[in-house]
């Protein structure tokens, strides 16, 4: 039996001419990533070990973006913990206030992920990287900590299902509506510790930020990592971003899946994810007025340069409702200054709303946009459990940036078409 792309990228990172699901492999590793949250736990437990040195200071990514810049003393500390530790190790990717991101649109952007690495993250959003044709997938802190210590880490080999995508999406539908449509079909537990191998000539009407957005969301539905072919675009994309060597897998003919759904992009609406789940999932032609407080867009799903000038297209010329406070956060620096140059930051303030410095602080009900007992958000964001985003009896409705900024105009949760558009 063939292999999938995941399990092919497994075997050759772990020197094997093949592997099969559920196999427990070594694989070596082509990058470690923590961030403030996570890494002071995995760097005291690196100290355990009695492991003083790191096993290749150019394969660590250290990204303080969760409580930063800073919000308290705890948080504080941790960003102490992760900068003495990349200073002393010498870690060459450590990116300080200033020069970061959220992890996971700057890792590529920055060019360290490529097609075919095997990377891990402290994260649980790492599997992001699939985008780029590569295997990533979130561990805990401890399995981050043996990865830094010896540039390895033990997998079960996950089984697949496939995705052929079809079709292309209609107007304002972008990745966040294929990535909520599919959890709603599947649910949160559909996809549990499995691949999700999107394929299908529907890709090519994606962008790569759709694809990042998709693959990001894997997690939502349980799945190990979300991973897609690589194509023209994936190869322009890293040919603009990197200057290191990357290696195309593709699935065997005969590779075996669980399951195949076919997603035809051209019946997708736009899509919003009711409380507490993300398969909670309703079209925006199915929902009455469900009035909204606060508006987030921005995060490692939805904070890219595509994600910011879809927003600014519907927020252009109009005003944030009375009453409801809008947030936009550029998910990198460069796409802050792009965002800028293009005037798109312009256009969010004469709209109404507040620009922030890139963090992961509201998404996880960090700081920068808490909520309160009772109040309601529509956000680009990951994740609505209860109490993600603040108290809880708040609620979160998952949505695109297209749906996020214009129910920031109405005050209520609607789609572009309610503004004309």
């Amino acid at each position: 039996m063939g292999m999938t792309m995941t399990q092919k990228i497994l075997a050759a990172h772990a020197g094997l001419p093949g592997v099969s699901a559920g196999q427990l492999i070594e694989a070596n590793l082509d990058l470690v990533l923590g961030n403030d949250v996570t890494a002071p736990v995995a760097i005291k437990e690196m100290g355990k070990m009695k492991i003083n040195k790191v096993f290749d200071k150019d394969k660590i990514a250290l990204v303080p973006d969760h409580f930063t810049p800073n919000k308290d003393i705890k948080s504080a500390e941790n960003c102490k913990c992760v900068r003495e530790f990349a200073y002393n190790q010498e870690i060459s990717n450590y990116f300080e206030v200033g020069e970061m991101g959220i992890e996971h649109a700057l890792l590529p952007e920055k060019g360290l992920v490529v097609a075919g690495d095997v990377v891990i993250g402290a994260d649980s959003h790492t599997c992001t990287y699939g985008a780029l044709g590569a295997f990533s997938t979130g561990v805990g802190s401890t399995d981050m900590a043996a990865g830094m210590a010896t540039g390895k880490c033990w997998f079960k080999v996950p089984s697949a299902i496939k995705f052929e995508l079809v079709g292309k999406p209609g107007p304002w539908v972008s990745g966040k509506d294929i990535i909520l449509h599919i959890i709603g079909r599947i649910g949160v537990d559909g996809a549990l510790y499995k691949s999700m191998e999107f394929v299908g000539e529907g890709i090519k009407h994606l962008c790569m930020d759709d694809r990042f957005t998709i693959a990001n969301m894997a997690i939502e539905a349980g799945a190990k990592n979300g991973i897609f072919p690589v194509d023209e675009l994936t190869i322009e994309y890293m040919k603009e971003h990197s200057v290191r060597e990357y290696k195309i897998y593709e699935a065997d003919e005969d590779a075996e899946y669980d399951e195949t759904y076919i997603i035809d992009l051209s019946e997708i609406k736009a899509t919003v994810a009711f409380p507490h789940l993300p398969e909670n999932t309703h079209t925006i032609d199915e929902i009455d007025d469900i009035k909204i407080d606060q508006v987030v867009i921005g995060s490692c799903t939805n904070g890219r340069i595509n994600d910011l000038r879809i927003a600014a297209k519907v927020l252009e010329g109009r005003h944030v409702a009375k009453g409801v406070r809008c947030i936009i956060f550029p998910a990198t620096q460069k796409i802050y200054l792009q965002a800028l140059e293009e005037g798109l930051i312009a256009t969010f303030i004469k709209a109404g709303a507040v620009v922030s410095t890139p963090t992961c602080g509201p998404c996880l009900g960090g700081h920068m946009g808490i909520l309160a007992a009772g109040e309601r958000a529509v956000a680009t964001t990951n994740r609505n459990f209860v109490g993600r985003m603040g108290h809880v009896e708040s609620e979160i409705y998952l949505a695109s940036p297209a749906v996020a900024a214009a129910s920031a105009v109405t005050g209520k949760i609607s789609g572009p078409a309610e503004l004309g558009l």
